[in-house]
């Protein structure tokens, strides 16, 4: 870390207000240019202290930049990570406003269910697939606090990894006949396909990115815990929404769900 504490509670109160307000601000790398990862990282925690604070409760964490697409869409070469409250969870055919958000934009993924704990620094896939009791079809709807979606990796992680929202289908157990590497997301904008993808873009299994989070919270002491929902990651590039737009995420075994904005 670099920056200094004062600083650090200053960054993360111009996102915070910029959350609140769903109006962006400038580029915080521009702003504080010696900004490294980990004072992204202790933005983004001082940010989840307002708002456990505040009444919001923790339910669980996402995973962002796992595919090439988005990591080519960003301009980044790993992934990152954040959390998500229970106010972030939507039911599946919601309706938003539009104008909640910044810039929003949708990706399908996989959610996990965990029912035991994953611990890092050498969780494994097996682990993941072990302690794992459901999964199901998501679509995240995600979002940058910071202008014009002009980020570095530390503006997103800071920006708690451009988190938004989440739609999640129904739980499926999951089990060694569901191979979420090969199966294929679809991801529709007004019924047309924008884009699709497979498993595989998730750093080659999306239970490969729940262990790669359970050993990068490891350092900041967080395990991952029984009933907490991971967002795994993108299986496609992110499309931005419009007032009126309805997206559709579907995965091929797990089903489909769908937002309108409004």
């Amino acid at each position: 870390m670099t920056l200094t504490a004062a600083i650090i509670e200053q960054a993360a109160e111009l996102l915070d207000i910029a959350d609140r307000r769903a109006a962006p601000v400038g580029q915080l790398t521009a702003r504080y240019p010696e900004m490294d990862v980990g004072d992204a990282y202790a933005i983004q925690q001082v940010n989840l202290a307002r708002r456990l604070a505040r009444g919001r409760k923790l339910v669980g964490h996402k995973i962002g930049l796992t595919s090439e697409p988005m990591q080519t869409l960003l301009g980044v070469d790993e992934p990152d990570f954040g959390y998500i409250l229970d106010e972030m969870v939507l039911p599946d055919g919601s309706a938003v406003p539009r104008d909640m958000f910044c810039a929003p934009r949708v990706e399908p993924e996989v959610a996990f269910l965990l029912n035991a704990p994953l611990r890092g620094p050498n969780v494994t896939v097996q682990d993941v697939r072990a302690a794992t009791e459901a999964v199901a079809v998501a679509l995240e709807i995600v979002d940058s606090r910071i202008l014009d979606w002009k980020l570095t990796l530390c503006d997103t992680v800071a920006d708690n990894a451009s988190s938004g929202a989440v739609v999640i289908g129904d739980w499926l157990p999951y089990t060694s006949e569901i191979d979420l590497a090969a199966a294929r997301a679809s991801l529709s904008l007004n019924g047309n396909e924008v884009d699709s993808g497979l498993g595989s873009a998730v750093l080659g299994d999306p239970a490969a990115a729940v262990a790669w989070l359970a050993n990068a919270l490891h350092p900041f002491g967080t395990d991952i815990l029984p009933g907490q929902i991971i967002m795994s990651g993108s299986f496609t590039t992110a499309a931005f929404v419009h007032p009126g737009d309805t997206a559709t995420a579907g995965i091929s075994g797990l089903g489909v769900v769908s937002v309108a904005f409004t």
